[in-house]
């Protein structure tokens, strides 16, 4: 067998191996179901909100339709905003005294990220009024849930005995670069981690977390210190839960489609800067980028290569390969849904070598802003971190 016969061989593994772990996934992840889940503990939400005028009122609205929480309080904090974001909450809020509105005009300290920063003022806020126990919810202003959507992902809570849950939302996609990079953020995770063992150790390692809908348990979180434990990082949805599970407390992954579900971005520049501003981090550095785009290039690249230019054994090979990572790729998304596979996902699924290669061009994209100084994130510089 050639060199090259050997490298598709190879790939073709390594694609077919992601396809088995996320049918694993598929028939075994924790689903988040609402109904017949009523709180009776304190409940308190935090959003940071920074220029989402536009989306914040929804997030409000679907929060005061929640049912079976009767101690809810949600929190907002406007983090000098310049769009309208607290005149669009007011209005939405009206006289519901469950939520309360504060504005931040001070920019992070040093080292800190901003959304670090937000979460750390609006844990303070949580603990000034009440006692510190209970549940403690961040949601990302950009995301909804459906009326039981909060209840259930508290019962997953402490049904589990966890410290942390990270209910996992459905990532809406709109337009072609969106279809072609967020599923890949489900994709990553469901289709090369057992996510039924992932949830029953404590390596950090194995931690899978959306900062997007984080629901902890107020005591754990704030024994390790909260955000300002993971204050200079731009991941600090995944930090915090290594930090959690450095310190003994276990973290819990659910998929939570279709009862929270989002659109992180909805322009091809917002979605390029917002990879941008943050994959340089994650995997480590240059050195542990490089080796995962040479194993993607080896698994997502090369077997449809040779299904498309080789022959015989090698093509056929090949194709095996292409099909197993089309197929992961509609395994996770289908663990992310909650549902049926949509045809757009299908496309998708089958463009997953463009995928890949969009995310590695972001990728290093992020490292030459990173050595050029100039990562930004809604406006504010975020430095070598």
């Amino acid at each position: 067998m050639t060199l090259a016969a050997r490298a598709v061989t190879a790939g073709s593994a390594v694609a077919a191996l992601g396809a088995a772990i996320a049918l694993t996934n598929r028939l075994t992840v924790r689903r988040l179901r609402p109904g017949g889940h009523p709180v009776s503990e304190a409940v308190t939400v935090c959003i940071p909100a920074r220029d989402e005028a536009d989306r914040l009122p929804s997030l409000i609205a679907d929060l005061r339709a929640q049912q079976g929480v009767p101690r809810l309080r949600v929190l907002i904090l406007d983090d000098a905003s310049t769009d309208g974001t607290a005149a669009a909450a007011r209005a939405v809020i009206g006289t519901d005294d469950r939520f309360h509105l504060s504005r931040n005009d001070i920019d992070p300290a040093p080292g800190w990220t901003g959304k670090s920063a937000a979460c750390a003022r609006l844990a303070d806020l949580a603990t000034e009024s009440t006692a510190g126990d209970g549940v403690l919810v961040f949601l990302d202003a950009d995301i909804r849930l459906s009326p039981g959507a909060l209840a259930a992902a508290v019962h997953e809570l402490r049904s589990t005995r966890a410290a942390l849950v990270c209910p996992w939302p459905r990532q809406l996609a709109d337009s072609p670069a969106e279809r072609l990079i967020q599923p890949l953020l489900c994709w990553s995770w469901a289709s090369t981690l057992p996510v039924a063992v992932a949830n029953r150790t404590l390596r950090p390692s194995m931690a899978v977390a959306c900062g997007q809908f984080l629901v902890f348990d107020a005591a754990a979180y704030r024994a390790i210190g909260g955000h300002t434990a993971v204050a200079t990082s731009l991941t600090e949805d995944l930090a915090i839960a290594r930090e959690l599970r450095r310190n003994g407390h276990p973290t819990m992954l659910v998929a939570a489609g279709p009862h929270a579900e989002t659109r992180m971005y909805r322009t091809t520049f917002a979605l390029t800067e917002g990879y941008t501003r943050w994959l340089w981090s994650a995997y480590g550095g240059p050195t542990g980028s490089l080796a995962i785009a040479s194993l993607a290039a080896l698994a997502f690249w090369l077997p449809p290569l040779a299904a498309l230019l080789g022959h015989g054994r090698v093509r056929r090979t090949g194709l095996l390969g292409y099909s197993a990572a089309a197929a992961a790729r509609l395994l996770a998304r289908s663990i992310e849904n909650g549902g049926p596979i949509e045809s757009a996902d299908i496309v998708a699924a089958l463009a997953h070598p463009a995928s890949v290669a969009a995310y590695l061009g972001l990728s290093a994209r992020s490292h030459r802003a990173r050595r050029a100084g100039s990562l930004r994130w809604k406006d504010r510089a975020l430095g070598d971190r």
